[in-house]
């Protein structure tokens, strides 16, 4: 039995000053009890709250989930455990198929021994608009392949959990609905969609847009008429989970402060969006795969293009992001932890993360008011 004592605990009724009793992985009590333990952590009156959780993160300490070896998951996804990411969705870019197949079978066997929780990859991509492609690699994008994603699925579905795409393109409605039937999450990304896409895919069970207001549709004209994009559309259709990069490089705190006040704490996951050059010194890097990826540099707290004219990437880690919100969005330490936390569990289907309650599995962080880590436990074991 472990005891966590002296803790602000960040439970989904607020703050508790109450004990929290680990057994077998396990959260087995939150009381002001004092019972018998084996292992006995101090929390010196900061903060206890669940394990971070990134749905949408490419890569940190040097090393993407892409580059193809297991030692380069290994290696990325601890250093994002350091910063409080006990549960992280390796994420694809777009790519040749042979790639991607490479990597998720690394990312298979990375599972078995990986001190993070891995529960599957978010592929985001190659199904985008050209338009809009952001940093992804132009060779690679193309409109839905039927035949494509069905082999990716029947091979992967077990690890395929969230997958990105632009609903404008020929084939998305129905690329839409198999995603649905298979039980894997559809999201928007990357897209020149208007209204009228949005609602399609909308309509036939799509929730959720990738990392909101990047590489994103907004308000155009077409002889006079106002036409909305997808950002319109999400502040106009009901219950619309969102992903924001609220590092306060992409997303300025004015405009975190907007979405705050527009939607939803359980509709908003927080995602770092990083690329290698998480946790690594200021200088340049490589967005994507060392192989064929996009030459750029981190400074200033992101990664940008060499001629620096517009963003490369994030090099946030969650933390960052949770003391943004803290701290420069004014949102209360209850809610920005919920937006790492439970607001994703849900969003993903993780019944028994994101929550300090009884019952749910014991990954915790332990942090400062300032959102610096003091200790991480994943599943019962300090880590």
């Amino acid at each position: 039995m472990i005891k966590i004592t002296n803790g602000k605990l960040l439970t989904p009724e607020g703050i508790s000053e109450k004990n929290l009793y680990i057994e077998n992985g396990k959260i087995v009590e939150i009381s002001d009890c004092d019972k018998p333990c084996d292992v006995k952590i101090n929390a010196e009156g900061n903060y206890v709250s669940p394990g971070f959780i990134d749905m949408h993160c490419h890569g940190g300490a040097g090393h993407d989930f892409m580059d193809g070896t297991k030692e380069d998951i290994l290696e990325a996804a601890h250093a994002h455990l350091k910063h409080g990411t006990t549960t992280i969705y390796p994420t694809s870019l777009a790519c040749d198929i042979d790639v991607l197949k490479n990597a998720l079978n690394m990312i298979r066997e990375a599972q078995k021994e990986c001190k993070s929780n891995i529960p599957g990859v978010h592929l985001e991509g190659p199904y985008f608009s050209k338009d809009q492609c952001g940093a992804q690699n132009l060779e690679y994008i193309t409109p839905p392949d039927e035949a494509e994603y069905k082999e990716l699925v029947s091979l992967y579905g077990d690890l395929i959990k969230k997958w990105s795409f632009a609903p404008e393109l020929e084939g998305s409605e129905k690329f839409c609905e198999f995603l649905i039937e298979n039980g894997i999450v559809p999201s928007i990304a990357h897209s020149n969609a208007k209204y009228e896409d949005v609602k399609a895919v909308y309509d036939k069970g799509l929730r959720s847009m990738t990392h909101f207001y990047s590489c994103m549709s907004t308000i155009t004209r077409e002889k006079g008429f106002r036409k909305l994009g997808i950002i319109e559309s999400a502040y106009l259709l009901d219950d619309i989970n969102i992903e924001i990069i609220a590092d306060g490089c992409h997303l300025p705190p004015e405009l975190l402060k907007l979405i705050c006040k527009s939607f939803k704490v359980e509709n908003i996951a927080l995602v770092t969006d990083a690329m290698r050059g998480a946790t690594q010194p200021d200088g340049p890097s490589v967005l994507g795969r060392l192989d064929d990826g996009l030459d750029c540099v981190v400074e200033d707290g992101v990664a940008k293009l060499l001629d620096r004219s517009a963003f490369a990437g994030s090099v946030a880690t969650a933390d960052r992001l949770v003391r943004t919100m803290y701290k420069l969005a004014g949102v209360s330490i209850c809610d920005a932890v919920k937006m790492m936390t439970s607001s994703p569990a849900k969003m993903m289907g993780l019944k028994t993360k994101g929550r300090l309650e009884k019952g749910m599995d014991a990954d915790i962080v332990i942090f400062d008011d300032n959102i610096n880590i003091k200790e991480v436990i994943v599943n019962g074991e300090t880590v």
